[in-house]
């Protein structure tokens, strides 16, 4: 049978309020009782009743993530450092996926899944603009990503057209003038595609040259294939090119096997130029070189914003905050300085 409080009581000879203080981590119990009660509680295996202590406390212990898609290499690694995050708060996380669907978003924010948790960290790709009201839930939320601003809730986010300005002035710089830009999304106006298209054309356009629409590349999804298959349709189509600047690293990835298979050397013929600083892309040959957009920093500022709202009590700010990541242009082989 499992160990219960008076089995830990009795084994470490304290008082059932005694281990119930130290499971609750109270500030008041004497080290060296503390340290008695835990040898008990290891030696007896005994696992708190998680739901009785939500009963008595209000809070569960657990904060809700919810994605767009974990197939992709940068919100795996997003979930990797929130996790790691939470954990330093005595904290647990539930995933939720949503397949960047509007609906599925919309569903999440209700689900009782996420209403069990003690608030939720929430990057929607499906909303937009026009759902900021939508944001307004009666629980502690913190917003990710670029589809929605000034809305009711803490808001962390990047630097997104600075960035992309930063790499394409990177690979200006180096000599090259005919870049690419692979993954754009033609009918958006506010999101990580549209943001990250404008620092590239502010970049050209600051050194005075045109944007080529033949080498603005629009693709659906972000993922390796989409991008050797944008990849593959310009060199086909004769567009000629001295540099490639992806959205994100899957796309790259995708888009250097392509320039590969077609006979163009990297970084020789063409430089290359990624976003997101994916493990993957030190280990690419050659080398990626990429924006790191502050995805720890952005993970981190989540969590802690989280709490804050978790302890104050309210499930809604009454100035929202809105933070911005730093970031850094990671250089590599694919386009050395």
């Amino acid at each position: 049978m499992a160990a219960t409080l008076h089995d830990v009581a009795r084994l470490a000879g304290v008082s059932i309020k005694t281990v119930s203080n130290v499971v609750n981590d109270y500030p008041h119990v004497r080290p060296a009782t503390r340290e008695r009660v835990q040898a008990a509680i290891d030696r007896l295996g005994y696992q708190p009743n998680l739901s009785a202590r939500s009963l008595r406390s209000g809070r569960s212990g657990v904060i809700g993530l919810v994605l767009p898609e974990l197939s992709l290499s940068y919100f795996a690694e997003l979930a990797d450092a929130v996790i790691t995050r939470a954990e330093s708060h005595g904290l647990v996380v539930i995933v939720e996926r949503t397949g960047a669907d509007r609906a599925r978003e919309l569903a999440a924010l209700s689900s009782p899944r996420m209403r069990m948790t003690d608030g939720v960290i929430f990057s929607p790709l499906g909303m937009g603009q026009e759902d900021a009201s939508l944001l307004e839930v009666d629980f502690p939320l913190v917003l990710l990503g670029e589809r929605i601003f000034d809305g009711p809730v803490d808001h962390v986010t990047m630097r997104n057209v600075e960035a992309a300005r930063a790499a394409t002035d990177f690979l200006l710089a180096s000599g090259r003038r005919r870049i690419a830009l692979i993954g754009a999304h033609p009918d958006e106006e506010l999101g990580s595609a549209a943001l990250r298209l404008r620092g590239y054309e502010e970049a050209l356009e600051t050194a005075g040259i045109d944007v080529d629409r033949a080498l603005v590349r629009a693709t659906t999804l972000w993922h390796r294939a989409n991008g050797a298959d944008a990849t593959r349709e310009m060199i086909d189509e004769g567009v000629v090119f001295d540099a490639l600047f992806g959205l994100n690293d899957a796309l790259t990835l995708g888009a250097m096997r392509s320039l590969q298979e077609a006979g163009l050397r990297i970084p020789v013929d063409v430089a290359v130029v990624g976003f997101d600083n994916i493990e993957e892309s030190q280990y690419a040959v050659p080398s990626l070189t990429t924006i790191d957009p502050g995805r720890d920093q952005i993970a981190q500022r989540a969590v802690d914003l989280l709490v804050q709202r978790i302890e104050s009590g309210k499930s809604r700010p009454s100035r929202p905050a809105t933070e911005t990541a730093s970031f850094d242009l990671v250089v590599r082989e694919s386009a050395p300085a």
